[in-house]
């Protein structure tokens, strides 16, 4: 069973989210919170295995929520979080906290629950339509001068390569087909390219490629 705890400021979303995750046989909804400071308190207490976050709340926003919960292994709860087209910047700093994606409020019901299960299992979620967007706008090119980060030279021209196809949304399985490798070999690879990198996930993988040059806005 799927322990969720649902965050935003509106209580008819809140009750929206809470129908559709009940009706749910492998997901429980275990909580609620108004705030990013009232899903702190209620995160640590409950003990969620996801968090549907909101990113504009009252007293404290769903930002700076997820970076506190999340920062030194706080809470080991993964944070899904739900935004709107106009919120892309929101988004990234979110990304950068450690959440582990993001979902569209509009999506449909059966979109809500299949990106809980999938932040559950520990995969990143990436919604294409957005994705590209948001980085390639507000990702900051390196500095003339800055040079590749240190933690580059420990990956292979192999890693290297699968690094670049992960910070352009594919699969492992489009990256399998690309490369010629089995979906197991590219598992490995991605495994072992978050090792290397100290990255929790693939979102992660994602913004470090973009932030340090390795891939270029637009391709």
């Amino acid at each position: 069973m799927i322990r969720v705890l649902l965050v935003d400021d509106q209580a008819l979303v809140r009750g929206g989210f809470h129908s559709i995750l009940d009706g749910q046989d492998d997901i429980e909804v275990v909580g609620e919170a108004a705030d990013g400071m009232e899903a702190i308190d209620k995160a640590l207490t409950l003990l969620p295995d996801v968090i549907l976050m909101d990113i504009r709340m009252p007293r404290m926003d769903g930002i700076e929520a997820t970076r506190r919960l999340l920062e030194g292994g706080r809470c080991p709860a993964r944070v899904l979080i739900l935004t709107t087209f106009d919120e892309d910047e929101y988004v990234y700093q979110a990304l950068r906290a450690g959440a582990s994606g993001f979902l569209l409020k509009s999506a449909p019901p059966r979109e809500l629950a299949g990106a809980t299960r999938t932040v559950a299992a520990g995969e990143a979620l990436l919604a294409p339509e957005i994705t590209r967007r948001m980085i390639e706008e507000y990702v900051r090119r390196p500095r003339p001068g800055t040079g590749r980060p240190a933690g580059l030279e420990a990956l292979t021209p192999r890693e290297l390569e699968v690094l670049g196809l992960i910070a352009r949304g594919r699969s492992n399985a489009e990256i399998g087909a690309e490369l010629y490798l089995s979906e197991a070999t590219v598992k490995t690879h991605v495994t072992r390219v978050l090792a290397k990198l100290g990255l929790r996930d693939r979102i992660q993988a994602v913004v470090f490629a973009y932030e340090c040059g390795l891939v270029k806005p637009g391709y």
